[in-house]
């Protein structure tokens, strides 16, 4: 296969590399939909908080004006009026900027949940490099962002042209309106803009949020070679788990046989199966498989039961149910006649 198609990403993500775009702060988070949400919620905010804001501005100027003439020049009478002022300021702005943190908490929580990373405050120097620099200049991600913020400039500017235009021959009366009725009016066309622009602002959040995600599962998106160096370090390396799974098996078998000499009988099935059983009265409950085998293991286990002595009983049904026993286990109870008989007749050999 050629070199270029092995390092073609088509292979989906798996969950150990979503961990670790997540860590190092790589997530699909758009700041269109952070911008919509706030936009509209503050002005929605503004428009039941709008009146309790500009009677409780208009009552604190007009209480400055009525006591102007009370007022003393002097350093402290300065410095206390100052933060007279910016103590009712904060109150009334406060929950303006209240609703600014909170939303601005949520809208990213509700896109990327919770997250806490440092690593992209780490200096990166990789990222001083000019030439690297430059080349972000015209990637394909910076041409997206470039379309992205002319088109929003274009559609919000649009918007408030048309508006402003139909609103045009309202506005040539204002010549003979007061002060209150003019303000009223740009008010309520100045509304209707950013209501618009509110709408306009929630259709691109939406598209730019579904373009970020694709385009982040796009970026984390692995070659086969990467999927299989993955998996070699979730699971181990195929090769040296073979080698692990053989070392284990061959102290298992050395353990095994260690075990023959002790055993009470071999049961053999003369082809190729061997059993080798053991029984202590008063710490098993029943006879246990000690130790069995197939073919040259069941050669293995009969030549050293005959070195120490342990008899040997051919039984080729008793063989063939028992090497389905696990090893240490006792043998099931509807075997116990037929290894009583064969345990009494080797008991009986050996003058017990």
């Amino acid at each position: 296969m050629p070199e270029t198609s092995q390092q073609e990403r088509t292979e989906k993500a798996t969950a150990k590399r979503r961990a670790d775009f997540r860590e190092k702060g790589q997530v699909a988070q758009s700041k269109e939909v952070h911008t919509a949400v706030l936009l509209s919620t503050t002005l929605l905010f503004w428009f039941f908080y709008a009146p309790r804001f500009w009677n409780q501005l208009s009552s604190l100027t007009s209480g400055l004006w009525n006591k102007a003439g009370e007022f003393t020049v002097s350093p402290d009478a300065i410095v206390d009026l100052t933060g007279f002022i910016l103590q009712k300021l904060a109150f009334l702005i406060g929950p303006l900027l209240l609703l600014v943190l909170v939303i601005s908490f949520f809208s990213s929580f509700l896109q990327i949940g919770w997250l806490f990373t440092t690593k992209p405050l780490i200096p990166d120097i990789a990222k001083l490099d000019p030439i690297k620099g430059a080349k972000k200049f015209f990637s394909k991600k910076s041409l997206v962002e470039v379309i992205k913020s002319l088109a929003k400039v274009l559609l919000v500017g649009a918007v408030a042209y048309s508006t402003v235009i139909d609103k045009f021959d309202g506005a040539l009366i204002l010549v003979d309106m007061d002060v209150n009725q003019t303000l009223l009016f740009v008010g309520k066309v100045a509304a209707l803009i950013l209501l618009k622009c509110c709408g306009i602002l929630i259709f691109l959040a939406v598209l730019d949020y579904m373009f970020v995600r694709w385009s982040m599962e796009q970026q984390m998106m692995m070659t086969k070679q990467e999927t299989k160096e993955e998996f070699k370090e979730a699971e181990g390396d195929p090769h040296v788990k073979s080698r692990i799974r053989s070392i284990q098996f061959q102290i298992a078998r050395k353990r095994m046989m260690a075990e023959v000499p002790k055993a009470d009988v071999i049961i053999t099935n003369p082809t190729h199966i061997s059993v080798a059983l053991a029984y202590r009265r008063g710490e098993m409950e029943a006879p246990q498989v000690v130790a069995k085998g197939a073919d040259h293991l069941a050669m293995k286990i009969r030549e050293i039961a005959r070195e120490n002595g342990v008899p040997i009983i051919e039984n080729v049904p008793v063989a063939r149910a028992l090497h389905k026993v696990e090893i240490g286990s006792s043998i099931p109870e509807e075997m116990f006649k037929a290894v009583a008989e064969i345990l009494a007749y080797v008991y009986t050999l050996k003058g017990n």
